[in-house]
């Protein structure tokens, strides 16, 4: 049964035959805490008929979202620590994030920053915090890019991009705007020519970061969604997670891989699963990880090759999980070096289980 508009409540995926009634039990009080979307370019591609589809363990909710683990935090990577205005956050030199909305039209239940999306989350920029916000990135000229995250900036309207674009276009030391969104996959309809238009602005170099994690996303419409994209001149990378039942082998690891070479999008980063609440359910370990990503390695080709990233948790950044910067301290421990050299405990020394 394919929905005709997007689920948002347990009832409204119940009567799309999404969840079944012994599954319901306690989905109730995950949806009151986290929030529920999914579009109907979604629901068409999960089988309803098999327990362990790697579509639907991304979207539907799963009552293992209620349990929290002491390691797990509500800000995993940090980016309250480096945010200087609202909006804003300025975590390496060259480049920031601008976080212009904090809705998205589907939400993954592995989301690092579920804790701040969706309808009663942070919600869209004010007028002055955005004022504040181009203020920043105008008074700063280290800053040669901007990332517009969120949530997921596509949900804007092409007005509202396109004048998030000209204000960017004003800044002669910004070089570089990048979009990370999962919209071409999930709301392929939406990329039509007045949101293309949208992204590219004078005198500055747009990149479009997609995220998919399984090879099934990429279908014939968002096929076409991505050729329109990168027919425009727009530039695209791939994000994907890597998730416990969704794309923890190596066949589908290569297909989804393959996939974004084959629709001209670069493998960029696989991401390792951050500490958000109620997502332990998700995470392999960094060996387990590190296998499957070896497994790349002559399996696919040097184009399908995605840089295996793990977040430091407190804000001190990405680091890529090879030998160089990671040891194993073992029973579960590591030592990371972040991109200054300086070295932390992973996962973090914990204050004590928090209760939801």
């Amino acid at each position: 049964m394919t929905a005709l508009r997007s689920l948002k409540t347990i009832d409204d995926l119940q009567g799309a035959g999404l969840v079944s009634a012994e599954r319901r039990a306690g989905l109730d009080a995950v949806a009151l805490r986290y929030a529920v979307a999914v579009t109907p370019a979604i629901s068409a591609l999960i089988d309803p008929n098999d327990p362990n589809d790697p579509i639907a363990r991304q979207f539907i909710p799963d009552a293992a979202e209620l349990l929290r683990l002491p390691e797990e935090r509500e800000d995993p990577i940090g980016d309250g620590a480096h945010s200087p205005v609202e909006g804003i956050v300025h975590r390496y030199p060259d480049r920031v994030l601008l976080k212009a909305v904090h809705v998205c039209p589907v939400y993954c239940r592995f989301c690092f920053r579920r804790e701040m999306v969706g309808p009663q989350g942070l919600g869209t920029l004010a007028s002055q915090a955005m004022d504040n916000a181009f203020g920043y990135i105008a008074g700063h000229p280290e800053i040669w890019e901007v990332i517009l995250t969120g949530g997921d900036p596509l949900v804007l309207s092409p007005r509202r991009l396109a004048s998030i674009m000209e204000r960017l276009a004003s800044i002669e030391h910004v070089k570089i705007v990048r979009f990370h969104t999962r919209v071409p996959v999930v709301e392929p309809e939406r990329v039509d020519d007045a949101l293309i238009a949208a992204l590219k602005a004078s005198g500055k170099t747009t990149y479009l970061a997609l995220h998919a994690n399984h090879p099934r996303e990429l279908t014939a419409e968002a096929r076409a969604a991505c050729a329109r994209l990168v027919d425009s001149g727009i530039v695209m990378v791939s994000q994907s997670v890597l998730l416990k039942g969704v794309n923890d082998d190596p066949d589908t690891l290569a297909a989804l891989m393959r996939a974004f070479v084959e629709n001209r999008i670069k493998p960029y980063y696989l991401h390792h699963p951050d500490l958000a609440p109620g997502t332990s359910h998700f995470r392999l370990t960094i060996e387990e990880g590190q296998t499957l990503v070896a497994s790349l390695r002559g399996r696919v080709s040097g184009l399908c090759q995605p840089a295996y990233i793990l977040d430091i948790p407190g804000g001190h950044g990405k680091t890529v999980i090879s030998a160089s910067t990671i040891e194993d301290n073992g029973g579960g421990c590591y030592t990371v070096s972040d991109f200054n050299g300086e070295e932390h405990v992973y996962p973090p020394a914990s204050a004590g289980k928090q209760p939801l």
